[in-house]
């Protein structure tokens, strides 16, 4: 910085990494690419993504969200989404004579994957995560009578396990790794005992757009997230902005939901997306903060991010047959 100036130059911090991670890509991708082999419509269990952008666009592509499997005709395909759902789900989609591509996300069926292990090992399982969450909710639904949600270190106080020497903690992908590691240290505070996953259960882009945001939150007036209301992972960064300094932060879905007050008194504006947000979204924001003064861009990088994930293999079958074939009565062979 130079000598004093009346007015300090107004500038953005730009996050990266920020928006899409690997399971989102290939989520996003899965859907278009099905609608492009198999034709409209492909119905997918729950929103894809928690995005409301990346929603719309594929309705409009011939995707139609449904809530429960039960609303799917018989002979068609579904998607599940990138957050995984329970085996009780997979019976459904069988019951009701559905060809199905599984979109969830493999960090997620990880945690599945982990939940089903302790719990064949008769562990008393504390899955850390929100209460209601579709990932939650899948990944309980793998061992219901095992697993017990703790919802923030607040909830830790209630947590009753059967044999305090056989416990093990487990978590959500995307929450804050702050907040988790202190609803950890409760647990074990409470259970000696507790066992960690083999590896980290918070996935690597939710530690690397949090990680992002508290470098750029400290020194930001004000920190804008992109994202939508119902993703876990958005909803965190702006907790994270606030506690790392940030004066005021804010989620948005879209550039037109930015409040013009905001930016009063504002010199530095911070930036960065949900692990479900495209960058058109984020390039729009950059447009209207130009347009009022906010034109210099720095980018605030803390990770390079190279991982991608193969898209579900059930792509390379053809499913229109295949559910023909249930509906007609007949099986398939999985």
């Amino acid at each position: 910085m130079g000598g004093m100036t009346a007015s300090p130059a107004r500038r953005v911090l730009l996050a990266a990494p920020r928006g899409y991670c690997a399971g989102v890509d290939r989520a996003v991708i899965a859907v278009e690419k099905a609608l492009e082999q198999y034709g409209a419509p492909i119905y997918v269990r729950h929103e894809i993504v928690h995005n409301k952008y990346v929603v719309q666009t594929l309705e409009r592509k011939g995707a139609i969200f449904v809530e429960k499997t039960a609303e799917v005709p018989e002979g068609s395909i579904v998607m599940f989404s990138a957050h995984g759902v329970s085996p009780v789900v997979h019976d459904e989609a069988a019951q009701g004579k559905l060809a199905t591509i599984d979109a969830t996300c493999p960090l997620v069926t990880k945690v599945h994957k982990e939940a089903v292990r302790f719990a064949q090992d008769d562990y008393d399982i504390l899955l850390i995560g929100h209460e209601g969450h579709e990932e939650v909710i899948g990944t309980s639904g793998e061992a219901p009578d095992h697993i017990t949600l703790v919802d923030g270190p607040e909830d830790v106080a209630k947590v009753e396990v059967r044999d305090p020497s056989r416990v093990v903690w487990l978590s959500q992908t995307t929450l804050s790794v702050d907040e988790t590691m202190e609803t950890v240290d409760a647990l074990k505070t409470k259970f000696p005992n507790l066992i960690s996953p083999p590896s980290d259960d918070i996935c690597y882009a939710t530690q690397n757009r949090q990680v992002a945001v508290k470098e750029m939150g400290a020194e930001s007036d004000l920190v804008i997230v992109v994202g939508s209301r119902n993703s876990s992972n958005s909803v965190r960064l702006v907790e994270v902005a606030l506690n790392a300094g940030a004066k005021a932060a804010y989620l948005v879905d879209f550039a037109s939901e930015i409040d013009e007050t905001w930016l009063d008194g504002v010199t530095t504006v911070g930036l960065t997306s949900g692990a479900s947000v495209p960058e058109i979204l984020v390039e729009e924001v950059l447009e209207y903060l130009s347009a009022r003064g906010y034109a210099d861009v720095e980018l605030v990088k803390t990770a390079e991010e190279s991982i991608t994930f193969s898209l579900p293999k059930e792509l390379r079958r053809d499913l229109r047959a295949e559910a023909a074939a249930l509906a007609a009565g007949g099986t398939t062979e999985q």
